[in-house]
């Protein structure tokens, strides 16, 4: 009685009814891993409003006076932080999302400004967090890149008849979207390049049975997210190695040690991958390492492999720190191959790094001319990305495709076992360079089509028989795959062009005959100036969707994830449900629980989309 009393004295002397009441609810996750925080507490600052969040990382204030607070988080070892202006409205839920600093980080309290128009929204806001005791800021979520991707339309046939791209075999896209995902983040829609997506996965294609060094497998069976169109699959197979046939190779690791990669998912993860690499390579190997911060340096001269506890002593001693020359890092790598490079070898640089070059040659345009020029030496070049915040991701996408190169993100020790163990042959061991890949559709049979993906690797068709045109590059095992949408031919098509001065005709042959494309690929040898080309042709024997390959289904399903993350206008039916269901109906040959970890993502991106469009709903 005595506690009601109070309670009616203080709402009738401070003009609040018992009706103005809203709640503060959100979660309490780790920056770098997207882990909940359990048990972190959340204080209303100068209230006596305290919770503690679930075993989930979740968090519920009830009962909250409508106004204007500043919100405070806090956890053991992790830096606290308040968000200010945090506005509380009659009957509405606002939402306060916290991503806390780890260790590594002077744990210091850290403010952010809500600035919030309405209740209801989940703030991300850029955060400054002071690194080891220095005067550098770390910001997250803030300075990322990516190129923008304007997806393919459909081209009519007669009109266009040749689509030509160089073959990709990049995964960083997937590993950097699934990043986001486990951070309870849905992916930047341009981070998402769906043939990425598709390549990032193996796929069970015969092998090569002749001199050249690829195979071409085709299928052909209906649209799974648009049965009205049909999908044509194009898998390629590069060539297995074994150990014998391995040549030795002369390695330069040019590894980041800049001040942004101060970060646990940064340079500490970045030394655990590379003492992976350096465990499976042979005693005839070599391996110099050279860093760059404020200015390049060579850490370690070329080294035998047989001395795996030296090379690793190296990579343990390396701390971070500075700028970020990045220019003068790549020119000196190049010029450690190139003083030691083996004849009829392998000669590579690795670039470890977050890609935010600013001193020296730290121009996009710049560096690629300059790898453009190493790259007809001989050196191939990998790309590592790591860590978050200020990741340049077009930057690190575009070095490769210029440098005879390959690009992987790497999240987590797991990708970087995949990356740097599982497909070390494929990795480092290049066995085709500049592969184009041209299609000429029959329009007897094809009305109109699209390249699904690829908007990167376009080329133009006389790129196709021009050597010098730089393309892509396929390693020891790895499979290629693409995926082109049709609209079948319905009759006579001659007569969709009303033109002026010229009349588009089909020949006869094309009405009599089966194929329904023909494909080409040219490639040249590691070593190689001249192209070499296979043919081969796709005929018309569709397939019922229900009866062809794991391969054809499982990358269909992986496509159709890639363009619903991307809310692509041409997804059709395509669904989180969909989509699992066609994964799980399609799982094949998963020795490394690749396609299951898929599963898991496809679930948590539906979660995530699902939470997206509620919190919508209710601002609106």
């Amino acid at each position: 009685m005595k506690k009601l009393t109070v309670l009616l004295f203080v709402l009738l002397f401070t003009g609040i009814n018992a009706e103005d009441y809203g709640v503060i609810k959100g979660r309490v996750t780790d920056l770098e891993t997207g882990s909940p925080l359990i048990g972190a507490n959340i204080l209303i600052v100068n209230t006596k409003l305290v919770t503690a969040t679930d075993v989930d990382g979740y968090y519920k204030i009830e009962k909250v006076p409508v106004g204007n607070y500043t919100l405070k988080a806090s956890y053991v070892g992790y830096a606290s932080m308040t968000i200010k202006k945090v506005i509380v409205k009659k009957n509405q839920s606002t939402v306060i999302d916290f991503k806390l600093r780890g260790e590594g980080f002077t744990v210091e309290e850290i403010a952010v400004i809500a600035d919030m128009a309405s209740p209801n929204i989940s703030v991300n806001k850029s955060m400054a967090y002071t690194i080891g005791g220095t005067n550098e800021l770390y910001q997250p979520h803030n300075t990322e890149e990516y190129s923008k991707i304007d997806e393919s339309g459909f081209f009519n046939v007669i009109k266009k008849p040749l689509s030509t791209f160089a073959a990709d075999i990049d995964g960083a896209s997937y590993s950097n979207a699934r990043r986001f995902l486990m951070q309870d983040q849905l992916p930047y829609k341009d981070a998402v390049r769906t043939e990425e997506f598709i390549n990032y996965f193996s796929y069970d294609y015969k092998q090569p049975d002749g001199d050249d060094p690829l195979s071409i497998n085709l299928e052909y069976s209906e649209c799974p997210w648009n049965k009205e169109n049909n999908l044509v699959h194009i898998g390629l197979q590069g060539k297995m190695l074994s150990k014998e046939e391995q040549k030795p190779s002369n390695l330069v690791f040019l590894l980041d040690v800049s001040g942004s990669m101060n970060s646990p998912k940064k340079l500490p993860l970045l030394k655990k991958s590379f003492k992976l690499l350096v465990e499976q390579l042979n005693p005839e190997d070599k391996v110099a390492i050279a860093v760059y911060a404020g200015s390049a340096g060579l850490v370690l001269p070329s080294t035998s492999a047989d001395e795996k506890s030296t090379i690793i002593n190296s990579l343990e001693k390396l701390r971070a720190g500075g700028s970020t020359a990045g220019g003068a890092g790549i020119q000196l790598a190049y010029n450690i191959a190139k003083e030691n490079f083996i004849e009829d070898g392998n000669n590579r640089v690795i670039l470890a790094t977050d890609g935010d070059f600013n001193v020296g040659i730290s121009s996009t345009s710049e560096l690629v001319r300059f790898i453009e020029e190493k790259r007809d030496d001989g050196i191939f070049l990998t790309v590592l990305g790591f860590g978050m915040g200020n990741y340049k991701d077009d930057r690190l996408q575009e070095l490769a495709d210029r440098g005879n190169g390959n690009h992987a993100y790497i999240d987590n020790i797991l990708e970087a076992k995949k990356v740097l163990v599982n497909e070390i042959t494929s990795t480092l061991f290049t066995i085709a360079k500049d592969v184009k890949i041209q299609v000429e559709f029959n329009p007897a049979k094809i009305e109109s089509y699209r390249l699904i993906g690829y908007e990167n690797r376009k080329l133009d068709d006389k790129d196709f028989t021009d050597d010098k045109k730089d393309a892509g590059e396929i390693g020891a095992g790895h499979t290629v795959t693409a995926l082109y949408e049709v609209v079948p031919a319905k009759g006579n098509s001659e007569s969709s062009n009303d033109l002026k001065y010229q009349d588009t005709k089909i020949k006869d042959d094309a009405y009599n005959s089966d194929e329904v494309l023909t494909v080409k690929i040219r490639y040249k040898e590691p070593d190689g100036a001249k192209s070499k080309e296979i043919v081969s042709v796709l005929n018309d024997e569709s397939t019922a969707f229900s009866k062809t390959s794991d391969n054809f289904r499982f990358s269909s399903a992986v496509a159709q994830f890639a363009m619903v993350l991307r809310d692509s206008e041409f997804k059709g039916d395509a669904n989180y449900n969909s989509i699992k269901t066609l994964a799980e109906s399609s799982m094949g040959k998963d020795q490394y629980s690749y396609r299951k970890e898929f599963l898991t993502l496809v679930e948590r991106a539906s979660m995530l989309s699902e939470n997206k469009q509620q919190e919508a709903y209710l601002v609106d």
